[in-house]
């Protein structure tokens, strides 16, 4: 009986320990991130008059313009795009970082943690600098007689795409490697000795068991695309729209709080769709391995 009071108490003492080292994070996150929400969550529902609380009106303007749909889909498609070129591009290097021995792999981590550590603003602007039309890629291209004229490298979607797959490639190769380093590469020596292609391998062994990480980071990507601001803003200019520009415009050059909230629950209504379809999505992929295994 002693002992079990002693393991009880022994219980309470970490649980009221683990409350008390996580206090201040709920505190911060509570004061600077859930009040401003719901600040912002109740201005969505108020409408232009003084006295409609709760109204619809804005998100109904946002659900049912055809303009602003327009804009949601685009954004929906570019992040996309992006999820999709980010898989086939962080797969292999994600894979093969998690088959390095542990002392090269802590250098490739540290090469692809590296641009994560610098300003945003920093990389958009020495975007700006190779993609202009004296920048680095027209200047050589010019060089090397391959155009006679400067090309209008900016201000397009491939060019908007392609800073924010640089961006948030970093995220699924580290998402892919997590899940990597935990299949056990006698797999795949089992499947080659059973036989088995490389591709036959890759199709039925090493991508069923690492779709846990694909999934993960194809979600990182999406979310931080389809919210992305300053890139859409600086690289795409006034021909790629996204509803972030969108957002930044409503709220801050026209003042027109209620519609921005509105805007911006409705993006996260879809981040959060998306995040709950990936989990769900990882939760049947370990099912059904290990139903298989």
């Amino acid at each position: 009986m002693l002992s079990d009071f002693k393991q009880v108490k022994h219980s309470m003492s970490r649980r009221v320990s683990t409350l008390l080292m996580v206090l201040p994070m709920i505190l911060v996150v509570g004061l600077f991130l859930i009040v401003p929400l719901m600040g912002l969550l109740e201005a969505s529902f108020r409408g232009p008059g003084a006295a409609d609380f709760p109204s619809l009106e804005h998100y109904g303007r946002a659900l049912l313009d055809s303009f602003y749909l327009r804009i949601f889909a685009q954004t929906i498609g570019y992040g996309l795009v992006c999820t999709i070129i980010s898989i086939f591009l962080g797969f292999p290097v994600g894979y093969a970082m998690g088959r390095m021995s542990p002392d090269r792999r802590r250098w490739y981590v540290i090469l692809v943690i590296l641009p994560l550590t610098l300003s945003l603003i920093v990389i958009v602007f020495g975007w700006l600098v190779l993609l202009g039309r004296n920048g680095v890629i027209n200047s050589l291209l010019l060089t090397l007689g391959l155009i006679d004229t400067p090309r209008a490298l900016l201000f397009n979607g491939p060019s908007v795409v392609v800073v924010l797959v640089v961006q948030f490639l970093p995220f699924m190769i580290l998402s892919i490697m997590s899940v990597v380093l935990q299949i056990d590469p006698a797999l795949e020596l089992a499947a080659a000795n059973l036989k088995a292609t490389r591709w036959l391998t890759l199709r039925r062994v090493i991508l069923p068991l690492s779709m846990p990480g694909i999934v993960a980071g194809s979600s990182l990507v999406f979310t931080a695309s389809v919210s992305a601001f300053v890139t859409p803003r600086l690289i795409g200019g006034q021909r790629v729209q996204m509803i972030g520009s969108i957002i930044y415009d409503q709220i801050l050059t026209y003042l027109n709080w209620g519609f921005g909230s509105a805007l911006s629950f409705i993006l996260l209504a879809v981040t959060v769709v998306v995040t709950a379809a990936s989990k769900i999505r990882i939760r049947r992929a370990k099912d059904a391995w290990s139903a298989n295994a």
